[in-house]
């Protein structure tokens, strides 16, 4: 453990704007960090400065010499008609066959990775982001709101490639599940400083609330103790006797300075629409079928939605999620069958991408003037302005210096001025702090209409959701249980085999989906070796804990090591030729189970290979303190038994691909 990034006394402004005054903070290249804040606050402009793509304007960065520090970018670093394998070479300078390795390890099969990135959806364009970050071998990560538009699904492989890193990272997000899982250290940015908590997130809240209730308390005494002061001064300031008394309370009293409870981790509540309570169905679906032009990416759907109800819409990307909600919008013609509303029922629309609806020159009051009714009382237009954290100077500010975040905020207060009966919402959540999150997941409970929604953050969806619509493979349904219990069955599947194939229909659905500039995922397996981050790790540097650990290992550890991963990687061999020619003759759904069954071979591999990588380590740094004949002995049969399983490796990877190309 050691620092690799310090930061003293530095200060960042525009204009009048002040984002940082003498901040200072050292991360260490162990931490596993979740960087949270209000949007505008400063987090992605701290990131800026650490990478040198912005400077301070007082104080200084320091990033440990010889340090690979790789960045996961908020925004696209390609472009879309350029192959992956292209991109990759150009903006990592890397080997063909590193990148090209890489990319295997995040499911793009070869002939995939020479497509274009314009006929892949956000949750695979995220891969390549990740892959082009590991390629450099980085001892330390920086990943600016990495959750945006990924599906769950890959969210979880996200999460299990960050638990498995061996350095540290920092990672923004608005995601409250997600940082629970991934980190253990916490930085604040706030009021132009950078506060490091040394625990996860609910740790800091708890923390926070605890602070906030002694200063309270704090302040409480120092105003009573003012009021005594101040009594003595006002009945004895006039008495010769009690003069010289009276004068130095008087002094007291100028220095005993009122405390400022700052409200670091506020309450927001959110102001939703009142809308008249509707009974009995409000959309009615038979033998839908929704697509684009005359393709069909959901069929035959057969619903009947009772008011009311606040509905999750769940799956992969690409899967039709949002093809599903454009279509009840009236964005998109059925290609088949029929919905009908309730008659006199008024829909809003939230789109993924509506930024286009915005107008750089307006003020935040003036957007909201023209999202709402005619005749909007002001009053009603601040309270809503309120509710999503626009006040006073906030209000004036126009719309082209906001935030990703703050715009999204605007967007959505907008939305609701409306007054809908029901609510198409399609990831309101991006770019949202948790706090705004929270409360609007919050608000939206209270709120009497019928939502439709997509969002990949996990909390909001848990507060919202009172029913779960799947969609997978072309069909939509209800599902029976909690989205709690869709979680659980998602991460046992990827605990089994990571992720599911995209079938023919998903492929054929996105050629007609990139015409319309939305793509669908067509890279079929998708999955995610669960312990790819360990070759791309540190070069070797123990994970947290580590050095205590080896001390107290006996010698015997490393043999032991050494003979369980060379059995695996002998098992792998035998699944390998248990399974070759095998691929001509299988029916599709055998061939597809086959497929399946050599993934998990080619897995446990990769494992076997790293298992024999890190044991080697260990003797390697072992020896290099003090030389032992045995150490020398068993490393000399390490590093034989991990060339064998390189070469099982290789044949379980040729095996898969005949599979695959059968």
């Amino acid at each position: 453990m050691s620092a690799i990034i310090s930061a003293h006394q530095i200060g960042r402004s525009f204009g009048a704007r002040h984002l940082f005054e003498e901040a200072t903070v050292t991360i260490n290249d162990d931490q596993k960090i979740g960087v949270i804040g209000r949007n505008g606050a400063g987090k992605s402009t701290f990131f800026r400065m650490v990478l040198g793509e912005e400077h301070p304007d007082e104080g200084e960065i320091i990033i440990r010499k010889g340090a690979v520090i790789s960045h996961l970018e908020q925004h696209d670093p390609w472009d879309v008609s350029e192959g992956i394998l292209e991109f990759m070479m150009r903006y990592t300078e890397a080997e063909h066959w590193q990148c090209a390795r890489t990319l295997a390890r995040f499911g793009f099969r070869e002939e995939q990775q020479e497509e274009p990135i314009e006929g892949f959806s956000g949750g695979y364009r995220m891969r390549i982001k990740l892959a082009s970050m590991l390629v450099r071998e980085p001892d330390f990560l920086m990943l600016d709101e990495p959750t945006n538009y990924l599906d769950l699904n890959t969210q979880l492989i996200l999460e299990n490639f960050l638990n498995s890193f061996r350095g540290g990272y920092m990672v923004i997000s608005h995601d409250r599940e997600f940082l629970k899982r991934t980190t253990d250290h916490t930085l604040e940015v706030a009021d132009g400083g950078l506060f490091l908590f040394p625990g996860p997130l609910e740790d800091y809240f708890e923390f926070v609330a605890e602070e906030k209730q002694r200063k309270q308390r704090e302040a409480r005494n120092v105003e009573a103790r003012r009021k005594h002061l101040q009594a003595f001064v006002d009945r004895f300031g006039a008495k010769a006797s009690k003069a010289s008394q009276a004068q130095s309370r008087m002094k007291q009293l100028e220095k005993l300075q009122p405390i400022e409870v700052k409200n670091k981790i506020s309450n927001v509540r959110m102001k939703v629409p009142d809308v008249p309570v509707s009974r009995g169905l409000i959309v009615g679906m038979e033998h839908l079928d929704c697509g684009y032009g005359k393709t069909t990416i959901l069929a035959d759907i057969d619903m009947k939605i009772p008011a009311g109800e606040k509905y999750a819409i769940v799956g992969e990307n690409g899967q039709g999620k949002t093809t599903f909600l454009k279509t009840l919008a009236g964005e998109l013609e059925p290609v088949a069958g029929s919905y009908r509303w309730t008659p006199a029922k008024k829909i809003g629309y939230y789109a993924q991408h509506v930024n286009d609806t915005l107008r750089e020159s307006e003020t935040v009051f003036e957007s909201l003037t023209r999202f709402a009714p005619p005749g909007s009382p002001k009053q009603e237009l601040l309270a809503m302005a309120g509710s999503f954290l626009f006040r006073d100077e906030d209000l004036k500010k126009k719309v082209q210096v906001l935030s990703g975040g703050e715009r999204s905020r605007l967007i959505i207060a907008g939305l609701l001025l409306g007054k809908y009966d029901v609510l198409l919402l399609d990831e309101p959540t991006n770019h949202l702090d948790f706090e705004t999150v929270e409360a609007l997941g919050d608000g939206l409970a209270r709120y009497q209409g019928t939502v439709f929604f997509v969002s990949h953050d996990r909390t909001f969806v848990k507060t919202l959701a009172t029913n779960i619509l799947e969609v997978d493979s072309g069909q939509i349904r209800n599902y029976p249980g909690s989205y709690d219990d869709y979680v659980y069955s998602l991460e046992n599947s990827f605990q089994d085999g990571g992720g599911k194939a995209a079938t023919q229909k998903n492929k054929s659905a996105s050629a007609n989906r990139n015409a319309e500039s939305s793509a669908v995922d067509h890279v079929s397996g998708g999955a995610l070796d669960r312990s790819l981050a360990s070759d791309h790790s540190d070069k070797g540097r123990p994970d947290s804990g580590a050095n205590e650990s080896r001390k107290k290992k006996s010698n015997g550890a490393a043999e032991s090591g050494s003979t369980t991963a060379r059995n695996d990687s002998e098992s792998a061999t035998a699944g390998a030729s248990s399974t070759n020619g095998k691929a001509s003759g299988l029916s599709a759904a055998d061939l597809k189970k086959a497929i399946r069954k050599q993934r998990i071979v080619v897995r446990d591999a990769e494992q076997a290979m790293e298992t024999l990588t890190r044991t080697k380590d260990d003797l390697e740094a072992r020896l290099s303190q003090e030389y032992n004949g045995e150490d020398s002995k068993k490393l000399l049969d390490i590093q034989k038994n991990l060339k064998e399983a390189e070469q099982a490796w290789l044949k379980t990877v040729e095996e898969l691909e005949s599979l695959e190309n059968g």
